[in-house]
């Protein structure tokens, strides 16, 4: 089990950043959140099995092909036990 939390900047705000990340992250069965963060900031947390919160970070690296993701900052947190699904909060 592992979690992080990722905040990625740059055109990351109205090119369906949200809702292309909930997606992937409920098809690799993980848990945790994903929501927007003062200007051109997406920040989210990944919790579930190792390889599936490594793929979602590699993809909130680059982002859906409308955004371009500047940069990506990744902290790893203790797991909470947290539950699918994978939300978006506003």
């Amino acid at each position: 089990m592992k979690r992080v939390r990722v905040v990625a900047t740059g055109r990351v705000q109205g090119v369906f950043f949200r809702e292309t990340m909930r997606r992937r992250a409920e098809g690799l069965g993980l848990a945790g959140w994903v929501r927007n963060v003062g200007r051109d900031r997406v920040e989210a947390v990944f919790e579930g099995e190792s390889r599936a919160v490594d793929e979602a970070v590699e993809f909130a690296g680059r982002g859906p092909g409308l955004a371009r993701v500047d940069g990506i900052e990744v902290h790893v947190e203790e797991p909470e036990g947290e539950a699918p699904p994978f939300r978006v909060l506003s």
